[in-house]
């Protein structure tokens, strides 16, 4: 069915059959054959996936069935799409081109090639997805946690939410317990600074998927609250700011750090302020206000970031009083507390923060003291 497969091959290349229990290698081949030599044996049942690393595929990311399921699931309106077999920018440009906006694009690394020209990738989606589970396939195993390590990095440094995924607690699929290294996994992945950890079959097909959640929750929640990770965290910090909200949400940051700030309020119609944000790991609730409700569906993937649909604002004094109100009522802030504000004017224009302002969560301090 995929004669553009047998073209890439070669005499002397590998197949890796059943997520690579089962290695070939080819002997030679032509335009509708490969004979093959069974380096490693075992029994292979239906429906195996069958990988070719150490070559490029000359095929589209996305086949005929993938762009007909892709605007079925637009028309769904989901908030994110995860496009499988990334090995190239112009994958992730064909998916944009379809989707016209209406979901954003998380790009999962599983290929060699996509490692290879990860920055390009990065830069055309909107987050990434570590998938261990293929990678570890294709590459030796040894090389997937610096690739980790490395990517998690790049991801963080581009304020884009990465996922960390892929047999994280494997063991779970058939029992209430983890490893302890299964453990030392889920924790390694969230000191890097990763965004988000995913299960996969532990809560797809697994015996103990409540129990598999709230293993992950609770090593997340331990992690983050150890001193090591804040100083990992802080070390890792990127220090290259080259746009003005740059310069607002690392000065929203320091202020929460030295002062007894209870929450950083970013307005954003693009969700950029919140991801630059998150990216600063501040050791307050990030809450992200936004008149559209895709924006802030998104945006819940993000580090530390919640969530609010707000009305939209043309005065700067009406936005601290809805970011007041909003920590407030969602238990963030009392009312002798203050909150850092972050806004852009013109209101409502995608990338143009440019202001800053500390402000009481007291409604008539607000109105005593705060400009129009």
């Amino acid at each position: 069915p995929h004669p553009e497969i047998f073209a890439a091959l070669e005499a002397g290349a590998s197949l890796l059959v059943n997520d690579g229990k089962i290695r070939l290698k080819v002997r030679d081949c032509g335009p509708d054959f490969a004979n093959c030599e069974v380096v490693t044996g075992g029994v292979i049942s239906n429906r195996k996936g069958v990988n070719v690393p150490d070559v490029l595929l000359p095929l589209a990311a996305l086949s005929e069935k993938d762009r007909a399921d892709l605007e079925f699931v637009c028309e769904l309106g989901v908030d994110w799409l995860a496009l499988s077999f990334v090995q190239r920018p112009e994958d992730v440009t064909e998916a944009r081109d379809l989707v016209k906006g209406r979901a954003a694009i998380l790009s999962k690394i599983e290929k060699p090639a996509a490692v290879e020209r990860f920055e390009a990738i990065l830069e055309v989606s909107d987050g990434i997805m570590v998938a261990r589970g293929d990678l570890g396939v294709e590459l030796p195993v040894q090389n997937v946690p610096p690739i980790q390590k490395r990517l998690v990095r790049k991801c963080r440094a581009a304020a884009k939410p990465v996922i960390v995924a892929t047999q994280m607690l494997e063991s779970m699929i058939e029992s209430p317990m983890p490893t302890r290294a299964e453990v030392s996994d889920v924790a390694t992945a969230i000191y890097e600074g990763a965004d988000a950890v995913m299960l996969s079959a532990e809560s797809a097909a697994g015996d103990y998927p409540l129990e598999a959640v709230a293993t992950m929750d609770n090593v997340a929640q331990e992690v983050e609250a150890d001193p090591t990770y804040t100083q990992i965290i802080e070390s890792s910090r990127t220090a290259v700011r080259t746009t003005v909200a740059d310069g607002i949400v690392a000065a929203a940051r320091e202020i929460a750090e030295t002062t007894d700030i209870k929450a950083i309020c970013c307005f954003t119609q693009s969700g950029t302020t919140a991801l630059l944000t998150a990216r600063e790991r501040p050791r307050v609730p990030i809450i992200a206000l936004s008149p559209l409700v895709n924006t802030a569906r998104r945006l819940a993937l993000s580090w530390g970031t919640n969530c609010i649909i707000t009305d939209g604002h043309d005065r700067f004094k009406l936005a601290v009083l809805s970011a007041a109100r909003s920590a407030l009522s969602e238990g963030y802030a009392g009312p002798e507390d203050h909150i850092v504000v972050t806004a852009g004017v013109p209101f409502n224009v995608p990338g143009s923060t440019n202001i800053l302002r500390v402000a009481p969560c007291d409604e008539r301090l607000i109105y005593a003291s705060d400009p129009e």
